[in-house]
């Protein structure tokens, strides 16, 4: 086995396990399951921990190299209609191919699935186009996300309150698997050309934007189309007797992800080549290279949703609901959290986040420190998710107080912070989110005999909130560390010379006493 694949199904390993760990307790202590749904659930698990290990080394190899030579490319150039309308495209392209907005699509009603999606993308396109410019331009990210967001409070009280959950959901799942490692890396590549000092910082700040642009296009479709109660189709849990009825379960619903994932790609490639055609930027071996990346990426996407959709998604409606069922249903809010801390890690997304702010912090943040730090954000998104499906709390007593603090923090931590903060929002809702943690939410919602539409729906946009406010609290904490380091090194600097000052005159006074007695 090749092995850097050796490494990353290894890294999988260790971000399922926990996972497959806690539902494996419920399912024994609380939520007794039939042997074939764990079977299939276990069995999910494995494809998930592949796919994972396929997708973040086929995204290191093909998404990273592509999304930076764009990046360079466009700081060349000096026309800004020209940027505008690249940056336009490649969001608009990227966003229509993304897995996870077909799913929230299909659950609107009284919106069609294609003018759903083609909103989404103008509102991505629309503000990728924004976010390379404010990068070209060294524009204050903070500045430019308080205006947004006031902008979006305020347009929010102007629309359905079953329409506004589906919004916000709607700009975590745009920067999914697909998205999040080009978009990514097309900063990167921005800022590299700059070679300030400020590059580094505002080499994040793209899915930040990006995923402000479709909550604010489809809050504002929201006030032409009135949807009424879901007519969500919730995960079927398969009957399987036998190994072999499992293995046909999986082979069998496969190839429609084979399908959604090609038709995902296709788009990419074909981006790649005419790059490669009108640049000539790689060399014919790394052109190769990239290839097998894209490669990698398919294989690994289409074994990841697999998974996650045939052997995650129906297990997570029928803990909610089973959980929200009992007499102890308040035990589902720390259950959730539970969930939440460990379900982040298996994000493959939040992978490439971590590795490219250690990388360009050269360390001083490490992806340990981020994992742990969007894990207790995620804990806490999620136990508020719960509790609003537990009461029917409105999720804009949740939204517009949080949005609020966390931009209040962004006029206070490092620059650097503020960018990957708002851009882990976007990152940590993912495929694991809308497959697992969605079902269990609208399993528990049906239990209670909530409404889908304001209580359920919204878990993608919490879970998106919540990272926003503790990534900040580390930047506060990494600013006031490298304070007491910089006040440290200082003092230290400061001994070595009143020592030798002190020596000089020991010298001085002994060689004036010898000189004495002569």
């Amino acid at each position: 086995m090749n092995q850097k694949l050796k490494e990353k199904i290894l890294e999988s390993v260790s971000a399922v396990l926990p996972i497959t760990g806690i539902v494996l307790l419920l399912s024994i202590l609380l939520v007794p399951v039939d042997l074939g749904i764990m079977v299939m659930f276990l069995v999910g698990a494995i494809l998930l921990v592949i796919g994972m290990g396929f997708f973040q080394l086929g995204a290191e190899m093909s998404m990273t190299p592509l999304g930076e030579g764009i990046g360079v490319q466009i700081s060349k150039a000096r026309r800004i209609p020209l940027i505008f309308l690249i940056g336009f495209s490649m969001g608009a392209i990227i966003t229509i191919s993304e897995p996870d907005l077909q799913v929230l699509a299909e659950q609107v009603p009284g919106i069609p699935n294609l003018t759903l999606i083609l909103t989404v993308a103008v509102g991505v396109g629309i503000f990728l186009a924004a976010a390379i410019l404010r990068i070209l331009f060294q524009i204050d990210l903070s500045t430019i996300l308080i205006v947004l967001y006031i902008v979006l409070i305020g347009v929010s009280f102007l629309v359905s309150r079953d329409f506004l959950a589906v919004a916000f959901d709607s700009g975590g799942v745009t920067t999914g698997p697909m998205t999040v490692p080009f978009i990514m890396a097309m900063g990167v590549g921005l800022a590299s050309v700059r070679g300030d000092k400020n590059a580094s910082s505002d080499s994040f700040g793209l899915v930040a934007l990006s995923s402000v642009g479709p909550i604010l296009a489809v809050l504002i479709l929201g006030m032409f189309f009135s949807p009424g109660e879901t007519a969500y189709s919730g995960a079927v849990v398969a009957d399987v007797g036998t190994t072999r009825d499992v293995v046909k379960e999986f082979l069998f619903d496969m190839p429609p992800y084979m399908k959604e994932v090609l038709i995902s790609l296709v788009p990419v490639a074909i981006v790649f080549a005419l790059f490669q055609r009108f640049t000539r930027r790689y060399p014919r071996r790394q052109v190769k290279r990239i290839a097998v990346g894209f490669a990698y990426t398919y294989l690994g996407l289409v074994l990841f949703l697999c998974g996650v959709n045939v052997g995650f998604a129906p297990l997570g409606a029928l803990l909610g609901e089973e959980i929200a069922s009992e007499a102890w249903r308040w035990l589902l809010v720390p259950i959730g959290m539970l969930i939440g801390y460990y379900i982040v890690k298996a994000e493959p997304a939040i992978q490439v986040l971590n590795r490219q702010v250690e990388g360009v912090t050269n360390g001083s943040v490490s992806a340990r420190a981020m994992n742990r730090c969007m894990s207790w954000g995620v804990a806490a998104s999620v136990g508020l998710s719960m509790t609003r499906v537990l009461t029917g709390l409105p999720i804009q007593y949740i939204i517009i107080p949080g949005y609020l603090i966390a931009l209040l923090l962004s006029r206070y931590v490092p620059r650097m912070f503020v960018g990957i903060a708002f851009d882990s929002g976007g990152v940590a809702s993912g495929p694991m989110t809308t497959t697992f943690l969605l079902p269990l939410s609208i399993g528990a919602c049906q239990a209670t005999g909530g409404n889908l539409m304001t209580d359920a729906f919204g878990v993608v946009a919490l879970v998106a909130l919540t990272p926003l406010i503790a990534i900040q609290l580390m930047g506060i904490l990494y600013q006031y560390k490298l304070r007491g380091t910089e006040r440290i090194a200082v003092r230290e600097a400061e001994i070595p010379v009143m020592d030798s000052a002190a020596d000089d005159i020991i010298e001085f006074e002994e060689e004036d006493g010898d000189g004495g007695q002569s």
